[in-house]
Formats: C-alpha cells, structure tokens, sequence
C-alpha cells in the first residue's frame, strides 16, 4: 500500500519537531524520526486501527501523538499527525478543516 502524507500532517511534524527542539539537543530530530516511522508503517498496516472522528488512528509509540489518516484507493493518506494532549474538541475541528479534502484530491507531485 502506499502512503501519502498530506501539507497539513508536514506542517504538524515541522511544528512537533520545533517544540521537541525546545526541550533538548536532538529531541527535534528524534521526533521526526519517531513520526516518520509510523508513517512508514502505514504502508503494512494501514487500515487496521482504530477510527475516531471519521479517521483511522495510529498511536505513536514513542511520542503522544496520532497519525489520522483513511484509506482510498488502495492507499493511506495522512491528514493530520496531532498531539493527543489536545481538547478532543480542538481535535475533532482540526480534522474538520475543509481544505484538508482539497489536499486529498489534489495530485500528487
């Protein structure tokens, strides 16, 4: 299966990386790591989790984060990758956004 990761989900891990930047040396850096082996992951087992808010949800396991993502045809794409300490209700607009499915129609380059 291939996977596809949205601006949005980008935007999300370049936020997350800034923030784990703050806390130490290289935490930013394993972040990302961390996150794009989830994402990775997708590719095997994408489809299998749960879904919340019209998403499948991938925990991650090193960082409190998920992956929100859907399966069409016959690939994963990934929407938002959001700290899970945020207000389910913060959670749920954020994966509302009507430019998300414009994101997802669009061609990949």
């Amino acid at each position: 299966m291939k996977v596809r990761v949205l601006r949005p989900a980008l935007e999300d891990l370049i936020a997350g990386r800034c923030f784990y930047d703050r806390r130490g040396v290289g935490v930013g850096d394993y972040f990302l790591q961390a996150l794009f082996a989830e994402v990775d992951s997708l590719a095997r087992y994408g489809g299998i989790h749960r879904i919340q808010f019209g998403f499948h949800r991938s925990l991650a396991k090193k960082f409190p984060c998920a992956v929100y993502y859907r399966v069409i045809a016959h690939g994963a794409v990934v929407f938002r990758i959001l700290d899970c300490r945020q207000n389910p209700n913060w959670i749920r607009e954020a994966l509302q956004a009507e430019h998300l499915w414009e994101d997802a129609q669009a061609k990949p380059s």
